[in-house]
């Protein structure tokens, strides 16, 4: 056993550990109207907020009762790659398979625990006369959302530092949905190769037509210089201003053939890449009837 593994074992042991204390319970017992005290309600926070660490405990019923927990063979294939089933490992595989599911639940689950959380902390406040759930539920979704009204506010220590650490989860789902939906909108390998396709054939009929017109300004040129008895000094000038322009629309548009050409050559080799090591049945089966032909060509020559 290694030292990581104790200390998971002793951290695991420190959070089980932890139970609130029976706030007002004696009072409610003895039926008195007095309720508990600062220190006791402060006890009933620290000893509270700490329960949620054992939400670890979803995490890994998750991956017990996960497919790929249970399939054997899953989890021979894992081992022959040195993978380990480990939460980690389902929880990214669940995430690849239903981001948006995933993102919806533990953005409820925040929110709903965060409010909670924050409801503890400034329930006992006297200067609030607003401390209700729904208050709290109201002010962890503006905090989430990064949007900030003012109108509700923390008062205590508690409540801003659950405000902190809201704003921060809410920063980080905004990036984790800006990255889904990227993925979602990003197009599949046979539409990238249909999309060069078409920008291929639109920027080759560009090039032709770039070319066209430096060749026509070209002897437009040569034209009013050359071949004509009395030369035009403004219309050399025009064409020429055009000839240059027409240049740089073709080095131009064979600037975005050569980036469209790499793009190209990138999915061409990743599917190289993709592809198994040893040739496919079709494959060897034209080599045997190649070879086939060639003998019987051989055997009828010598005949």
């Amino acid at each position: 056993m290694t030292s990581e593994r104790v200390t998971l074992i002793i951290l695991e042991l420190l959070v089980v550990a932890i139970h609130p204390y029976p706030v007002g319970l004696v009072a409610y017992i003895q039926e008195t109207k007095t309720g508990p005290s600062l220190s006791e309600t402060e006890l009933e926070i620290v000893l509270a907020l700490p329960m949620f660490l054992r939400l670890y405990l979803l995490g890994r019923a998750m991956m017990l009762h996960s497919r790929l927990f249970t399939d054997t063979a899953s989890r021979s294939i894992g081992a022959l790659n040195k993978i380990h089933f480990n939460t980690r490992f389902v929880g990214k595989t669940l995430m690849t398979t239903y981001p948006g599911t995933v993102l919806m639940v533990f953005s409820v689950s925040l929110w709903i625990v965060a409010a909670w959380g924050l409801h503890v902390c400034e329930r006992y406040d006297i200067t609030l006369l607003y401390s209700t759930t729904s208050e709290a539920l109201w002010m962890v979704s503006v905090t989430f959302l990064s949007i900030g009204y003012g109108d509700v506010v923390p008062h205590t220590y508690c409540g801003r530092s659950i405000c902190l650490l809201t704003g921060i989860m809410g920063a980080g789902c905004t990036v984790l949905v800006v990255a889904v939906v990227a993925r979602k909108l990003e197009l599949t390998r046979a539409e990238k190769h249909v999309h060069n396709f078409m920008m291929d054939s639109h920027i080759s009929k560009r090039i032709k037509i770039a070319a066209a017109n430096v060749l026509r300004e070209t002897w437009l040129i040569y034209k009013h210089t050359k071949l004509s008895r009395e030369r035009d000094r403004g219309r050399v000038r025009m064409h020429q201003r055009k000839l240059l322009l027409a240049i740089q629309q073709l080095r131009r548009v064979k600037i975005e053939k050569r980036i469209l050409n790499d793009q190209g050559n990138s999915l061409v080799d990743l599917a190289k890449v993709t592809e198994p090591e040893h040739p496919s049945s079709n494959h060897l089966l034209t080599k045997i009837q190649l070879s086939f032909s060639q003998n019987v060509v051989i055997s009828t020559v010598i005949v």
